[in-house]
């Protein structure tokens, strides 16, 4: 790819995530890339050109793959503490709000299955490491999908609600959430 095109791609996927894909036009990217409109439709076919190749670029993605969660102790307070970091220290601000950008319904079939990638990573690693430790004889038999849906959620939540206002909702930092959630978490799998 060309250094022009790049500079359209990044231009758009960071209007994206600031203002929403319908509220970006093709003029604004234009000009955040310092290119005229003109160059960027002898680039690209359409605004969702753009973005859909910018959703393919690594660079534009929060790289939440099933390797982020391969530290395992085999101790559970710990690997549940590693399993919450490794999702938030990838799911910055930046790529909640591009997230919530391409949820736009002119992109949504197209975008969805990158999207998903991210929990369905979350989700199998620790579904899986759950099965290993009952089969370990660490923890007792639960419902391991339903478990794991619940801690990704507690992780999502309070990601997206620190990205989307930061400490006006609360103050709480995201050590201290991770610690305390996962003493609950613990607790609640040996019930």
């Amino acid at each position: 790819m060309d250094e022009t095109s790049q500079k359209i791609i990044d231009a758009a996927m960071a209007l994206v995530r600031d203002k929403g894909y319908v509220a970006t036009t093709t003029k604004e990217i234009a000009r955040a890339a310092g290119v005229n409109e003109c160059t960027l439709f002898r680039k690209f076919e359409s605004k969702k050109d753009i973005v859909l190749q910018g959703v393919n670029q690594a660079g534009w993605r929060a790289n939440v793959t099933l390797e982020i969660f391969e530290n395992i102790e085999w101790d559970l307070q710990a690997d549940l503490e590693m399993f919450m970091r490794a999702y938030m220290d990838r799911m910055t601000p930046d790529f909640v709000n591009l997230s919530i950008g391409l949820r736009a319904p002119q992109l949504y079939e197209e975008t969805k299955q990158l999207i998903m990638k991210v929990p369905q990573a979350f989700l199998t690693a620790f579904t899986d490491y759950l099965n290993k430790m009952c089969a370990m004889g660490k923890i007792p038999e639960k419902d391991f999908k339903t478990l794991a849906l619940t801690v990704f959620s507690a992780t999502f939540g309070y990601t997206f609600l620190k990205a989307s206002f930061g400490n006006e909702l609360t103050e709480i930092e995201k050590e201290k959430y991770i610690k305390e959630s996962v003493q609950m978490f613990v607790k609640g799998i040996y019930q």
